[in-house]
């Protein structure tokens, strides 16, 4: 098992002078701490991104705008959920010292939860609202554990090396997300009119295409992949020792968190960053839930396409991610953010002038061919900008919990990644609540999607105020 790091070292002390003489743990540590990415990455390709949300829109939802809506809304609701207790909970965490009980925890929520969606049958509107109950319990649980396992970063390497370690653990899950999509579109996932998956298979354990089991087993499957490769975080990554009793750690971290909020206004630089952060954050969240979906609505592409899509701007985002922490421990993570939040918006609006017989706007070209993968320009065009978002998006939030980590007194690291994911999702709901009323008021996925355009121009507008 992992040995446990004293409370009182150094680095928690926050003497940034004895920093140096910290001992670190050996590799195997940093390597079950990287694994943890690659344990929850698959519920974001496969649930929120690829294959499970576009299927809710297009097979289960009325159309594929209500769906956009519907999901849109659960998705708010669990960000206004997380939104509230994180910053709490990171606090009741630093005054208690442990970590590991709350990723467990909040682990079997997210198991649970990720497990239900298996209910998730076509054409069937009773399932819709315990359907999204059960995505807001999943997606609680998985954002709470990502949470402490964020803050266990500064006792696991030299803060030198924390922006490689951040884009390592960042690159490695979308390597487990790209796994997960060629299992599930490989072996799993059959297309209902021919009865094969992409490599031209019977689905494994006999699962139906006419019921899409090989979409809705991607909730079961998320939560089993969770659960095996987690567990070298808990075998071999240590955990800080343990500080209070339970319920010492409850009254100390509420009145640290006080004393932080309390503070936060005399941190200018601090509390830029982290509207900022929250403002972009919120627009990528609704561009990755979003996103396949507005491909099936505009293209009429089935899971197929979309996991196709999905393995492709998963691969550019392992590039990214790993090619950033590298330009992040040279150029500092500001510069990261910035370059990729430029791409994210250009790539953007670029998307809204995309529609199946047409380019930029203006350009006519062949609508997309029945039976055939990727076959029209515009198509194409929308699979190069997948790839460019997948570039931006890994380093801007790889470097993203970074620049917190350098802006954040250590001795309350998890109380401000507490805040960090506050600012991520205290309004995490309002993109896509913006997006969800102006589809649903307009009937238009593109007038939906314009938002984003918006959000991400307006946090870049912000992280120029940050002084790093």
């Amino acid at each position: 098992m992992a040995q446990e790091i004293p409370a009182h070292d150094s680095y928690a002390r926050g003497n940034h002078s004895d920093v140096s003489s910290q001992s670190y743990p050996p590799r195997k540590a940093v390597f079950g701490w990287i694994l943890f990415d690659w344990a929850a990455q698959p519920y974001f390709s496969l649930i929120t991104t690829f294959v499970f949300a576009p299927y809710f829109a297009t097979h289960i939802a009325a159309t594929p705008a209500s769906g956009q809506a519907m999901w849109g809304f659960a998705t708010a609701a669990a960000g206004l959920v997380i939104a509230i207790l994180s910053p709490v909970l990171g606090a009741i965490a630093d005054a208690g010292g442990r970590r590991k009980p709350w990723i467990a925890a909040f682990g079997a929520l997210f198991v649970i939860g990720a497990s239900i969606l298996w209910i998730g049958r076509p054409g069937d509107p009773s399932i819709i609202l315990p359907l999204l109950i059960a995505f807001g319990i999943a997606t609680i649980g998985v954002e709470f554990a990502t949470v402490f396992n964020n803050a266990m970063m500064p006792t696991l390497v030299p803060p030198e090396r924390i922006g490689r370690l951040s884009g390592t653990g960042w690159a490695t899950g979308y390597i487990g997300g790209i796994l997960s999509l060629v299992l599930v579109l490989g072996f799993l996932a059959a297309s209902s009119e021919t009865g094969r998956t992409l490599f031209g298979l019977t689905p494994l354990f006999g699962l139906d295409p006419a019921t899409h089991q090989g979409d809705r087993i991607t909730g079961p499957l998320s939560g089993l992949w969770f659960i095996v490769f987690v567990l070298p975080m808990f075998l071999f990554t240590p955990d800080r020792a343990s500080k209070k009793p339970a319920l010492g750690a409850v009254r100390e971290g509420l009145r640290e968190l006080r004393e932080t909020l309390s503070k936060l206004p005399k941190r200018p630089v601090m509390m830029t960053f982290l509207i900022a952060n929250m403002v972009y954050t919120d627009a990528l969240v609704a561009l990755f839930a979003f996103g396949g979906i507005y491909a099936a609505g505009t293209f009429g592409w089935q899971t197929i396409q979309i996991g196709t899509f999905g393995i492709l701007a998963a691969f550019s985002g392992t590039l990214g991610a790993w090619i950033g922490g590298k330009l992040d421990d040279k150029l500092g993570p500001k510069a990261v953010i910035a370059g990729s939040m430029t791409i994210l918006l250009l790539a953007c609006a670029a998307i809204l002038s995309i529609d199946r017989d047409t380019l930029f706007f203006v350009v006519k070209v062949a609508p997309p061919v029945p039976g055939k993968l990727f076959g029209s320009p515009a198509e194409q065009v929308y699979l190069a900008l997948g790839f460019l978002i997948g570039m931006a998006a890994g380093p801007m939030q790889a470097a993203s919990r970074t620049l917190l980590i350098r802006l954040a007194p250590p001795d309350r690291i998890t109380q401000y990644f507490g805040l960090f994911a506050l600012s991520g999702k205290v309004t995490s709901f309002m993109a896509p609540l913006v997006v969800s009323i102006v589809t649903a008021v307009t009937a238009s996925q593109k007038a939906g999607m314009a938002v984003l355009v918006v959000f991400f121009a307006a946090g870049l507008g912000l992280l120029w105020r940050v002084r790093a």
